[in-house]
Order: structure tokens, then C-alpha cells, then sequence
């Protein structure tokens, strides 16, 4: 097969890099591996489009794995893991490479990855790795690179014995590169190997059929448009595309070549507009630099302009301290020298001893009088010692509390844009931090920064944590379980910011977020409960089938409960999850139990038609309340009819109006498994409304049970929204 004909295969890219349109050597970027920082190999084609190297996405996805058991373990790490490329051992690359690869789950379960390139979180489906599709276009792109790269370098023949020949062509049903010679003599004129797949020398050797991952003998050669993939005939039959709108392979080929060359063409004849748009940027990056030193120096003048003012009124302050200082000493030393003539042969008293010498009575009374006087002043200033002047300089201390407020907001602040205002209702917290805010129309704002630190209980403040943000929300990871952190934000547009926003402080879960969804197959009863496809949901389905029942009997009828757990298991550590009870439900229980508890519950005969079926006979349902003094294998609450029923208690009133509490938006329940206890949370306000010990030597179920009309739906994880991707076809 000639070249030409090689590249007419691969779409119209192939054909521009054929023709030279495009250098090889400027797309360089586009074949670099997000995850690893290297040219691809083996790419992957991930649900978002974007392609990661297929060693990067087996090691990303057993770091994941170990950062999970890590925290099940240990709550060491109660964080997603960041990218890390680590060397896994095979037998774990191989175990999360087979179909239906899941983390300590009971069923098939999906796997949601991290994508580097786009950072969002990406749902694998059930069959993980194993269900993507290889990147042959571009892996073949990065061949040509290669190869452009290293055009001094031959290729070698593969057959040749040493010294090897320069191969001519290569054989891509052997995946081996020939010489002449070694070609005529493995590929004999008349033989069946003289009908392989020829192409130029290459070290990429791609099949020449692409088959379906899902049924891996069978080759893709339908497409299907609501999941916008290649697919086989046994997947639109009986696959997980049966129900989809599914066309020929030949006919979205011929679409998506015709957009996609439509698109090249587009921006190859626009070729000029492009050049003439970057000569504009580079005029603008000049502006911007010399803007840029200029609002430099600006700013520099304006904070020389401060420090002058703080110059001046600390010399000001300076000598105003130095005079009353002065001053003080000055009036010190003139009491002091008036004490020291008290003393004998000094001053006043030597004086009056010299003058009481005098024998000439005129002369005495006439100087004794005024002395007098003197002495006894200096009597009453002994009696009553007072300095001249105070030593406190307590009126002389500088007060800055608010010129250091004023200073450290200190910005480029405009009355042009408003606060951002963040929303309490969207904003919440459970894995991680989702932050919610909004910002006039009129003021709408190019970025924003996004403020959090940690309070600690002696309200000792940390130092802020800043994320950069383009958007009006953003998902804050890392954060320590059971603590305070106080969120604020602030807008910017251009290089003017606003002030911050008012503080939103909220409480982290208690313990790690434990992941489960509901188990569809231990105990479910689906004549009378209805679980959504992705199983986080489920819905008590009363009525038609009580009422064919009820036509049997005469005497009456009785419900039961219906019961249904978490597919994950629970062995040691504290975890927490939370969920939501519908508020049109009649009767819920949630809580936890044991393996062997639930293995009673659910072997249970459930003779519903029978007069003589016992209510939730076998179930223990109510036995939370006969037996609060003991720590059972099992710990339910009831939450019904927009109510919350705290369950009975041997230490606290037993008054039902002290057990009925208003149903919280969505409760939480912690599980310590070290210490044998269950707490149950309103999650509004992270504020414990029960706890009681329980038995947990056995294997812990999240459990659940509905009565009547009633539907409970689990608190979906927090994390980066899934992208909504735009129609290929």
C-alpha cells in the first residue's frame, strides 16, 4: 500500500500533513501526554476526547486506588490524589486493566477518573481501561514525528544478521521492517505472506481492523450518536447501545471528514486574518509591557508619597516624645537638687545650721523668719511625697489599628465593581467544599479569587489559602474532617479589584466521605422498590401491588418494610455519608448494619397476603427501642412524614415530644468502627441530633428501609462538573 493511500485512512489532518500545509514540527504540543509530559504512546481515548498515554492512565488509576484504600484504612488522606506516576507492579496494572475493575465493591461499578488535560472528572463505565479506544491517528501523527525528528536515523531491518541493512519497507501484518533482500526472502512471490500490508519503514504498527473493546472479536463498524463512539453489532443488539440512534461507520466517517476539513480549510484560508491577529497581540504585549512599568511606577510614587507622610509624622511623634521627656528630667532634676539640700551639711539645712550660730538677736529674727518658712515647706513636702512629673509615656503611644487595617486592604479598588455575594443555599460542604457565589450583571467581573483558611477552636486564625477563578463557583479540596473553614471572595476586572466578600464559615463532615451506591442485588426487592440506573437513588413503589394483594384477604393487611444496603462493606476506620429522604415519604429508616443481621433480615419469609404475616415479623425493626441498653449489631432511625424520631433512650426523656424533631434537608451519618459507635447528623449545620454505641465485629452495611410511599437519594459526591460535550454528529 502507498503512502498516499495510508493517510487517506486516517482523515484529512494526515492529508495537510502529507501536502506540507502543516510543519510537523509546530504541532509538537498537541502530542505531548498531559499526564506525563511526553510524546504519546499508546494513547487512550477518554469520554472528554482528550487522549492520555495508556501506561498514565493504568498508573493515575491504581493511585487512586491506593489513595482509596489508604483512607479506608488509615483516614490519612481524606483528599482526591493528585497525579502522581509512580511504577506500579503488574499485578496490579493487570487487575485494574481486566472489565468490571472496581474499589472494594460488591458489583460492577463505574470508574470515575481525573482527566489531566481538562481536569474534570470523567465516568469510565464498568469496564474501566478496558473499554476505551486506542488513538491510531494519533498515534501514527506521532510516529511521523518521530520519525521527522530523528530523520537521520534509519530504520533498521529486523531480519538481517549483524551488521543489520537499512530497512525499505515495513510489513504491518508481521509488525516487522525489512531489506530488499530479507523481504523477498520471508515474503516469497506465490505465498500468502506475499499478500501482507506493505508500507514505508515505520516503527508504528497499528492493526488494520479496529475492534470493539466490549466484544473483542467483533470489529466496529457502526457509530453510535448518543454516546459519540464507534460500536459493533452485538453492542447496538444486545450491548449497552440498543436503545441508542446508531449510523453506518461509513457515513459518520464521511461527516465528521467533511466538518473537520471544512473547519481546516476554514482556518487555512484565514491564514492572513491569523498573522495579522498576532502581529496585534505582539503590538498589544509591547502596550502591556510598557503599561505595565508605567502603572509600576505609579503605584511606586503613590507608596514614596505614603512613606513621606509616615516620615514626617514620625519625626513629628519623635520630637514631640524627646520635649516631654525634656521636659520630665528637666522637673526631676530640680526636685531632685531641692531633696539634696534637705540633707545635713548640704543646702537648706547646712544654711540653718549656720545661721542658728548667729548671737545678735536683730540680725537672727531677721533672717531666721523667711528660713522658717522655707523649713517648713520642705517639712510638708517630706510628708507628702509627690514626683515632679510622671515616668509613663501611656498618652504618647501611636494607635494604627486602623491605618494597618486600611493599609492591608490596601488595592487597586474601584466603586466601579460590586462585592461578589456568596450563596448559602448553593455552597456547601461534604468530600470537599463547593463555594457558590454570584455578582451583579452590570458588573460583571473577568476573575476571581476565592479565599479559605482553617479556624481553629481557640479561634486562632490560619494564613488565607487563594485559587485563581474564571468562574462563579469552585470545588475546594484537601480539607481536614471535623474543622471550620471560613470562605470569602473578591472580583477582579482588569487590574482593578473589589473589596472581599462577607465571610461564609462552614463545618466539615466528621470523619472522610465513604463512597457506596445501593446494591441492586443482596435483598433488593423490586416489586416494591425502584432504583435509578445509577443506583443512588431508590423509590418505594406502594400501592398497586398492596392492593392486588389486599384482594385475596378479608381480614386485613399488613406492610412490611422493605429493605435495601450499600453495595461497600465496612471493616474498621470512621466514615461518613449522607443522604436525603424525600419529604412526601411515609416511613424511612436509615442507619447502619451488620453482615449477619442483614443476612436474618433479608432471609425472612415476606407471605404479605397471608392475615397471619406479623409486621416486619423477623426484622427487628423496632427492637432499637426494647433494647437501647445493649450494644446491638444494628442501629436504624425512623425519619417519616417531615419528621426526624430520635429512638428511646435509657439516660434522656422518653417524651415523644422531646424524640420528634423537624426532618433535616439531608442527614448524616458517621460510623466508628474503633470505638463501636453511630452518630446521625443534620447536615445543614454539621450539629449531632443521636448517637449510640453498636456492635461492630462483624462487617458494617450502610442499611436502609422504606414503607409506603417514600424515595431516598444519596448525597452525590462534590466534584469538578462532568463537561457537556458538543455534538459530533
Amino acid at each position: 500500500m502507498s503512502e498516499t493511500g495510508e493517510m487517506s485512512e486516517f482523515g484529512y489532518i494526515m492529508e495537510l500533513l502529507a501536502k506540507g500545509k502543516v510543519t510537523i514540527k509546530n504541532i509538537e504540543k498537541e502530542l505531548i501526554c498531559p499526564a506525563c509530559k511526553e510524546l504519546f504512546t499508546h494513547p487512550l481515548i477518554l469520554p472528554c476526547q482528550h487522549s492520555i498515554c495508556h501506561k498514565c492512565v493504568k498508573e493515575l488509576l491504581l493511585s487512586l486506588d491506593d489513595s482509596f484504600n489508604d483512607v479506608a484504612s488509615d483516614n490519612s488522606n481524606q483528599s482526591s490524589p493528585r497525579l502522581r506516576l509512580t511504577s506500579p507492579s503488574m499485578d496490579k496494572i493487570d487487575k485494574i486493566s481486566r472489565p468490571g475493575w472496581k474499589r472494594n465493591s460488591l458489583t460492577p461499578r463505574s470508574t470515575t477518573f481525573p482527566c489531566p488535560g481538562c481536569e474534570h472528572d470523567v465516568d469510565l463505565g464498568e469496564r474501566g481501561v478496558s473499554g476505551l479506544f486506542r488513538n491510531f491517528t494519533l498515534e501514527t501523527i506521532v510516529e511521523r514525528y518521530r520519525q521527522a525528528a530523528r530523520a537521520a536515523t534509519a530504520i533498521m531491518c529486523d531480519l538481517c544478521k549483524p551488521p543489520p541493512q537499512e530497512s525499505t519497507k515495513s510489513c504491518m501484518d508481521c509488525s516487522a521492517s525489512y531489506c530488499n533482500e530479507c523481504f523477498k526472502i520471508y515474503h516469497p512471490w506465490g505465498t500468502v505472506k506475499a499478500q501482507h500490508e506493505y508500507v514505508g519503514p515505520t516503527t508504528n504498527f497499528r492493526p488494520k481492523i479496529l475492534m470493539c473493546p466490549e466484544h473483542e472479536t467483533e470489529r466496529i463498524n457502526m457509530y453510535c450518536e448518543l454516546c459519540r463512539r464507534p460500536v459493533c453489532h452485538l453492542c447496538k443488539l444486545g450491548g449497552n447501545h440498543s436503545n441508542h440512534r446508531v449510523t453506518t461507520m461509513s457515513t459518520a466517517y464521511k461527516t465528521l471528514k467533511e466538518k473537520l476539513s471544512k473547519d481546516i480549510d476554514f482556518l487555512i484560508g484565514k491564514e492572513g486574518q491569523v498573522k495579522s491577529q498576532i502581529s496585534e497581540l505582539n503590538l498589544l504585549m509591547k502596550e502591556t509591557e510598557c503599561n505595565g512599568e508605567r502603572a509600576k511606577e505609579e503605584a511606586l510614587a503613590h507608596f514614596e508619597k505614603l512613606f513621606e507622610i509616615l516620615e514626617d509624622r514620625k519625626s513629628s511623634v519623635l520630637k514631640a516624645i524627646d520635649a516631654s521627656k525634656k521636659l520630665r528630667l528637666d522637673k526631676f532634676h530640680t526636685q531632685v537638687e531641692e531633696y539634696q539640700g534637705l540633707l545635713e551639711n548640704n543646702g537648706l539645712v547646712g544654711y540653718a545650721q549656720e545661721v542658728l550660730k548667729e548671737t545678735d538677736q536683730s540680725c537672727f529674727v531677721q533672717t531666721a523668719k523667711q528660713l522658717h518658712l522655707r523649713i517648713q515647706k520642705a517639712t510638708e513636702s517630706l510628708k507628702s511625697f509627690r514626683p515632679a512629673a510622671q515616668a509613663s509615656f501611656e498618652d504618647y503611644v501611636v494607635n494604627t489599628t486602623k491605618q494597618t487595617e486600611v493599609l492591608g486592604e490596601l488595592s487597586f479598588f474601584s466603586s466601579g465593581i460590586d462585592i461578589p455575594e456568596i450563596n448559602e443555599e448553593q455552597s456547601k460542604v461534604y468530600n470537599n467544599a463547593l463555594i457558590d457565589w454570584h455578582q451583579p450583571e452590570k458588573d460583571k467581573a473577568d476573575s476571581y479569587v476565592l479565599e479559605y483558611r482553617k479556624i481553629n477552636r481557640d479561634e486562632e486564625m490560619m494564613s488565607w489559602n487563594e485559587m485563581e477563578v474564571h468562574g462563579t463557583s469552585k470545588v475546594v479540596s484537601n480539607l481536614e474532617s471535623n474543622s471550620h473553614y471560613a470562605f470569602r471572595v473578591r472580583a477582579y476586572r482588569g487590574s482593578i479589584c473589589s473589596p472581599c466578600s462577607r465571610e461564609l464559615v462552614l463545618h466539615t463532615p466528621p470523619a472522610p466521605v465513604f463512597s457506596f451506591l445501593f446494591d441492586a442485588k443482596c435483598g433488593y426487592n423490586n416489586e416494591h422498590l425502584l432504583l435509578n440506573l445509577k443506583r443512588d437513588r431508590v423509590e418505594s413503589r406502594a400501592g398497586f401491588n398492596v392492593l392486588l394483594a389486599a384482594e385475596r384477604i378479608q381480614v386485613g393487611y399488613y406492610t412490611s418494610l422493605d429493605y435495601i444496603i450499600g453495595d461497600v462493606g465496612i471493616t474498621k476506620g470512621k466514615h461518613f455519608w449522607a443522604c436525603r429522604v424525600e419529604p412526601y415519604s411515609y416511613l424511612v429508616k436509615v442507619g447502619v448494619a451488620s453482615s449477619d443481621k442483614l443476612q436474618e433480615w433479608l432471609r425472612s419469609p415476606r407471605d404479605t397476603a397471608s392475615p397471619r404475616y406479623e409486621q416486619d415479623s423477623g426484622h427487628d425493626s423496632g427492637s432499637e427501642d426494647a433494647c437501647f441498653d445493649s450494644s446491638q449489631p444494628f442501629t436504624l432511625v425512623t425519619i417519616g412524614m417531615k419528621k426526624f424520631f430520635i429512638p428511646k433512650s435509657s439516660t434522656s426523656s422518653n417524651e415523644p415530644e422531646n424524640r420528634v424533631l423537624p426532618m433535616p434537608t439531608s442527614i448524616g451519618i458517621f460510623l466508628d468502627c474503633d470505638k463501636g459507635k453511630v452518630s446521625f447528623y443534620d447536615m445543614d449545620h454539621m450539629k449531632c441530633l443521636y448517637e449510640r454505641q453498636v456492635d461492630c465485629s462483624h462487617t458494617m452495611y450502610p442499611a436502609f428501609a422504606l414503607m409506603g410511599s417514600g424515595g431516598i437519594q444519596l448525597e452525590e459526591p462534590i466534584t469538578a462538573k462532568y463537561l457537556d460535550y458538543e455534538e459530533d454528529v
